[in-house]
């Protein structure tokens, strides 16, 4: 069996991160607020806390032990009540590793909360400089990561042995007063072009004035630009027997119409119909 080629190049997104500007990180303080609010319904006091992110800088949670998001995670097997993969998960070239190792480094009944950037995540971008390329070039070359739909990353919690997983978005909007604008707030958030088959010669000016122009004209209102960030929050829980378990299909004892107080309505028998 052969390994796939990694998706993220990891020295080149290191240095997109380097390069990245506090003031830039809006939506990393999103995701803080965010987890501040799930804790608080969860009404339960975790007491050795782990963040996993690529922006350490960020406090996410204070008090919380800080882990880089490399390949190997350093979390201990069992060694934390909760941990937090901190809008870092959608660059891992192995999210369903990233996945396990959270899952073993909680004890039983622990806590884990993901936060990554969505499919719908600049889809707009990706559109206009799809179709620029395209005209201009011909061709397309990678610009715009490739981000999972929510179905699809809720499964991968199932996949990695999480108990009671729930896969959640919520959809910021942010306006830009050109493309250009844009372009130099993903550079400054650390979110730029770290894809491993990324084009490694320099795009035409015409492409990206020619996205500019499809931006416009289809991405914009009141003389703004309009950029959508998905942000999808994966929770699971590591199993333990204490757990509440899902119940087996036909094994309810009262019928949903008389929970809901209205009249049950039988289908017509379709008899062998596919």
């Amino acid at each position: 069996m052969t390994t796939p080629p990694p998706l993220t190049d990891r020295p080149a997104l290191l240095r997109n991160r380097a390069r990245a500007k506090a003031d830039a990180l809006f939506l990393h303080d999103e995701v803080a607020a965010e987890v501040q609010e799930r804790l608080d319904e969860v009404n339960r006091t975790f007491t050795t806390p782990a963040v996993v992110t690529g922006f350490p800088a960020v406090p996410v949670l204070p008090a919380a032990r800080v882990v880089a998001d490399d390949e190997v995670l350093d979390l201990p097997v069992a060694g934390h009540d909760l941990v937090i993969h901190a809008l870092a998960l959608h660059w891992a070239n192995d999210p369903v590793g990233q996945l396990v190792q959270c899952r073993r480094a909680l004890v039983a009944d622990g806590l884990f909360l993901g936060f990554l950037f969505g499919g719908q995540t600049l889809a707009e971008l990706r559109a206009c400089l799809a179709q620029a390329e395209a005209e201009v070039t011909g061709g397309l070359s990678p610009r715009v990561l490739p981000m999972g739909e929510i179905r699809d990353l809720g499964a991968l919690l199932q996949r990695a042995g999480f108990a009671l997983p729930v896969a959640d978005s919520f959809t910021k909007t942010v306006t830009y007063g050109d493309f250009g604008a844009l372009l130099h707030d993903l550079r400054a958030m650390g979110e730029g072009n770290a894809l491993a088959a990324r084009l490694r010669r320099p795009t035409r000016r015409a492409v990206f004035a020619r996205a500019a122009e499809l931006y416009a004209a289809h991405h914009s209102g009141g003389g703004r630009l309009r950029a959508t960030f998905e942000i999808i929050c994966l929770t699971g829980w590591a199993p333990h027997e204490g757990q509440q378990k899902p119940l087996r299909p036909g094994s309810a004892a009262q019928r949903l119409a008389d929970a809901l107080g209205t009249a049950e309505l039988r289908l017509p028998d379709r008899g062998g119909e596919g």
